[in-house]
């Protein structure tokens, strides 16, 4: 049974360093980026008792200083927008606070989601979880031997998706035990993991998780989030490169959000960067309406004809597939782009 070997790096290199060295006050984060004297900015700071600020310095070193609308730092810092109760929106958008088992998912047939860790490395303002009881969903052996039976008892499933939270927020070690318990599993062929975590702290691509992926009889996917392009540097393109050599297929998923990349130009930049990383454009997703998010909204019309632009200006493998999800659906919901054959 291959287990993952724990290498011996330099402190400042490594992703448990990085992961402690946040920033969770919105003052400091402006300060930081020479913003602090933009009072529109400044007017969000409350939100934080919404949903906690929470960003590595290893991701704001990919921000522009003295920019109000870089698209990392809108993704990430707190807005006054947060406590309009927009209609239609809610704590719980896709239906998710009752799972079979604590922390298990089985939203969809062949596919069950275990949310491996409720935290996350960066808390994303637009997240679809920022409301979820992760306390009632803890991620440790107790409920993953729940989640495990359960699987155990459901010959219909071949893939579990590890998600959260962050499932990378979970150690080398912990990882470990998970994949050999379901590398047990006869009928599991497929592990998928859905993280934020390299792109924001690309460190946690460890050599170690690595050579692990590579032994597993499973077939792994990585299916990372990125929405933007000034999101991909050299060190996210080094670990990818280190998970495409251990055999991980590597997919993305973005959101389509407002005044982040909600334009033709800034979509197509993103695929072509993404491809160049070895990673192929899989998602974008339409906002799911969480309460909290609706200034992040772009509608349906507008959305699909970005997607009609993107089409005209990269190759067909290079377009994600605009969809939502529905909570109670038996999958993804790809939104129709009315495009007709000639």
């Amino acid at each position: 049974m291959a287990h993952i070997v724990t290498l011996n790096t330099p402190f400042r290199e490594d992703w448990l360093y990085q992961l402690g060295d946040v920033i969770t006050d919105p003052d400091e984060l402006l300060t930081l980026l020479a913003l602090n004297d933009h009072a529109e900015l400044q007017q969000g700071r409350e939100a934080r008792r919404l949903f906690p600020l929470r960003v590595p310095r290893a991701f704001v070193a990919r921000m522009q200083p003295g920019c109000p609308q870089d698209p990392l730092l809108l993704q990430v810092l707190t807005a006054r927008e947060e406590f309009i109760a927009a209609p239609g929106f809610s704590p719980d958008p896709l239906d998710e606070q009752k799972s079979v088992v604590p922390g298990l998912l089985h939203k969809y047939r062949n596919r069950a989601l275990l949310l491996v860790k409720g935290g996350c490395a960066v808390n994303c303002r637009y997240c679809f979880r920022r409301h979820f009881p992760y306390q009632d969903n803890q991620g440790n052996k107790n409920n993953w031997s729940q989640a495990l039976e359960y699987i155990r008892t459901q010959p219909e499933l071949d893939e579990i998706i590890f998600s959260g939270g962050d499932p990378l927020m979970a150690k080398d070690h912990e990882l470990d035990w998970l994949i050999s318990e379901l590398e047990a599993i006869p009928h599991i062929k497929r592990l998928r993991i859905h993280s934020r975590l390299p792109v924001v702290i690309p460190a946690r691509i460890t050599q170690g998780l690595c050579e692990r992926l590579r032994e597993s009889r499973l077939q792994v996917l990585m299916v990372t989030h990125i929405n933007h392009a000034n999101e991909i540097d050299d060190e996210l393109r080094n670990s990818m490169a280190r998970l495409k050599k251990s055999g991980v297929t590597l997919l993305n998923q973005s959101v389509l959000l407002r005044g982040v990349n909600d334009n033709v130009e800034t979509l197509a930049t993103l695929s072509n960067a993404l491809f160049d990383a070895g990673i192929l454009p899989y998602y974008i997703h339409v906002l799911d309406k969480v309460q909290g998010a609706a200034h992040f909204m772009v509608e349906d019309d507008e959305a699909r004809a970005l997607i009609k632009g993107l089409l005209s200006r990269v190759s067909g493998y290079l377009v994600p597939t605009l969809t939502r999800e529905i909570g109670g659906q038996p999958s993804k919901t790809p939104l129709d782009l009315g495009l007709t054959q000639s």
